[in-house]
């Protein structure tokens, strides 16, 4: 690897094994400032940064006391919640293994498992004020394919959280490139107060992502809270 001068950008030459596409990746994280504060400051990736600029600006985590972190890997959301409120409970679950995070259950599972939801509420000991989605699945590099699993996802997490979510509850999620779709919208519009899409500062340009906000949960129909 070679550098250039104090502050200049780095870059990365070819070494035998790896492909141009991963050297391009390594050269961009090099130069992410969003990557070297994350290093900084102790976050576990740059994507705790979407979150704390969605929070800026939507005000999420005022006042949360339980927060379940739907995708939790490798754990940037859960530090972010933890850090800006301390005394709040945090349950997260992800396929891949998660180093342990101070005061945050994680459950290693799919969520799509039938008996996700109940262990992740039974681990929480009440209703979320918030429920955080970060979920992508796996891409198998057909684009159509890739944003058909992962908007399923996020459809699977905005039915547990219309079950889940105490009145006045916040629900979070990552979509792709023009957001959340029209039937997935009108669930959340009969679910909640306000409804808005955001792609924060963090988000690379170049990427799909775009966020979901789902905020002032009207409480469920059956009348359980």
């Amino acid at each position: 690897m070679s550098r250039g001068g104090t502050g200049g950008r780095q870059r990365v030459r070819t070494a035998r094994g790896r492909t141009a596409q991963s050297t391009r990746w390594l050269e961009r994280q090099l130069n992410d400032p969003y990557v070297r504060r994350a290093k900084a400051e102790g976050y576990r990736s740059r994507a705790a940064y979407k979150l704390l600029e969605l929070d800026e600006r939507f005000g999420m985590l005022k006042g949360v006391r339980r927060v379940i972190d739907l995708g939790i890997a490798p754990g940037g959301w859960s530090q972010v919640v933890r850090r800006k409120r301390p005394d709040a409970i945090v349950v997260g679950i992800d396929l891949l293994p998660v180093d342990p995070i101070e005061g945050v259950t994680i459950l290693q599972m799919d969520f799509m498992d039938e008996r996700a939801p109940a262990l992740l509420t039974e681990a929480l000991g009440g209703a979320p004020d918030l429920v955080l989605s970060d979920m992508a699945a796996n891409t198998v590099g057909h684009q159509q394919t890739d944003h058909l699993r992962t908007m399923a996802l996020v459809e699977a997490g905005a039915w547990f959280a219309a079950d889940v979510l105490r009145p006045g509850g916040a629900f979070v999620a990552k979509v792709l490139a023009g957001g959340a779709d029209s039937d997935l919208v009108a669930e959340l519009k009969r679910n909640f107060t306000t409804v808005k899409h955001a792609k924060p500062p963090a988000s690379r340009k170049e990427s799909s992502e775009w966020y979901v906000i789902a905020q002032g949960f009207k409480g469920r129909a059956d009348g359980g809270d």
